[in-house]
């Protein structure tokens, strides 16, 4: 099992700046992948920022297009953390936002998920 705690959400106003953390714990062996998702009222969770965790260090990052630019993610396998800058924020990135972590093994495949953590920007 993985335990997700994400912190940093908040209220800011439109061009300002967040930096959404979450720690990991538990069995790491089979984590993949760790990111974030958000999910805005009335609308479906979708993919913020994606890196892989099969590394030492570095890993491959995916973005949604709405972040490119904006938001950049980073991983530190040492202490099981992933973290997101997020600068320009905008209106329309208020939502609650959630830690990933994805889990393969040659048996089976799992997601784990954080609790969630708003950002709510305000124009």
């Amino acid at each position: 099992q993985v335990q997700l705690v994400e912190s940093g959400g908040g209220l800011v106003e439109a061009g300002k700046s967040l930096n959404l953390s979450c720690q990991a714990s538990g069995n790491m062996y089979t984590i993949k992948s760790m990111g974030w998702y958000r999910q805005a009222s009335g609308k479906e969770r979708e993919l913020v920022a994606s890196i892989t965790t099969t590394t030492t260090s570095g890993g491959s990052a995916k973005y949604a297009d709405s972040g490119k630019g904006r938001f950049t993610i980073s991983r530190d396998n040492a202490k099981n953390t992933v973290d997101l800058p997020m600068n320009s924020l905008i209106p329309e990135d208020t939502a609650v936002y959630y830690c990933n972590a994805w889990s393969s093994s040659l048996s089976a495949e799992s997601d784990y998920w954080g609790q969630g953590t708003q950002v709510t920007v305000s124009s």
